[in-house]
């Protein structure tokens, strides 16, 4: 089958095509490196002629409210529209565990603006909804850390998961019949997300605040958590760590 990946020379969306063309599948990279621009429609009609699924990892290059709520919607609209036009039988995007229930973030609002476009848009579709990568603990401690450069995350759970995981069911995904809902994947292990700071980034200093936000948003313990049926990974931190 043809996959066309969209987002395809990112973190997950490389490991996508890589899995999927030693498997016997045609995957092609979709990108603005590549021609492809999803915000204008660029080279979207063409990439997708004869294709048969669109799995979509891509992501906002700024992540100010309005901007990657407008990136995801626009970008999703486009998709959608050029794969009805061109007979495509399954969307797949990648989105978060707990997005819906961390309502003043406003990524978290945009990812769930995209989810709602995608359900109840023309094209049959999967959603992949997974929490935190273990490559994003770098990333967290970022945006966690304050104007005095301290870093402040609360103890609220995380349940992280390696980003080949992700990719390996996502290809899972693609390859079977749209399931026309979501499902939430995740890692074995459950931290406090200010803990899983201290193991992922080790010898920062982390200052456990449960006034601390996530992405602009205020977390409940079990807001960024599957709280329902969930795929788990096997891999564990130490696991991952070890392969580093």
């Amino acid at each position: 089958m043809k996959v066309v990946v969209v987002g395809g020379s990112g973190l997950v969306g490389s490991q996508v095509i890589e899995l999927l063309r030693s498997q016997g599948h045609e995957a092609v990279s979709a990108s603005p490196s590549s021609g492809v621009n999803t915000l204008t429609g660029e080279g979207v009609a063409e990439v997708l002629t004869g294709a048969d699924a669109v799995v979509d990892v891509t992501n906002s290059p700024s992540f100010a409210d309005q901007d990657v709520l407008d990136f995801f919607t626009t970008s999703t609209g486009v998709l959608l529209k050029a794969e009805q036009e061109a007979g495509v039988r399954h969307h797949v995007a990648v989105s978060i565990v707990g997005a819906d229930r961390i309502p003043d973030s406003g990524y978290m609002r945009a990812k769930v603006a995209q989810e709602e476009l995608i359900s109840s848009g023309p094209v049959p579709y999967s959603i992949v909804r997974a929490t935190q990568f273990f490559e994003f603990a770098p990333g967290i401690v970022g945006m966690s850390t304050d104007a005095t450069g301290v870093v402040r995350a609360p103890s609220a759970f995380i349940q992280p998961i390696a980003s080949s995981e992700v990719s390996r069911i996502v290809v899972e995904v693609v390859t079977a019949e749209p399931k026309n809902g979501h499902l939430d994947i995740a890692g074995p292990e459950r931290f406090g997300l200010d803990e899983f700071l201290r193991l992922g980034v080790p010898g920062t200093d982390i200052v456990t605040d449960p006034e601390a936000t996530y992405g602009g948003g205020r977390l409940q313990q079990d807001s960024l958590v599957p709280t329902g049926p969930a795929i788990l990974s096997e891999i564990t931190l130490a696991d991952w760590q070890a392969t580093r």
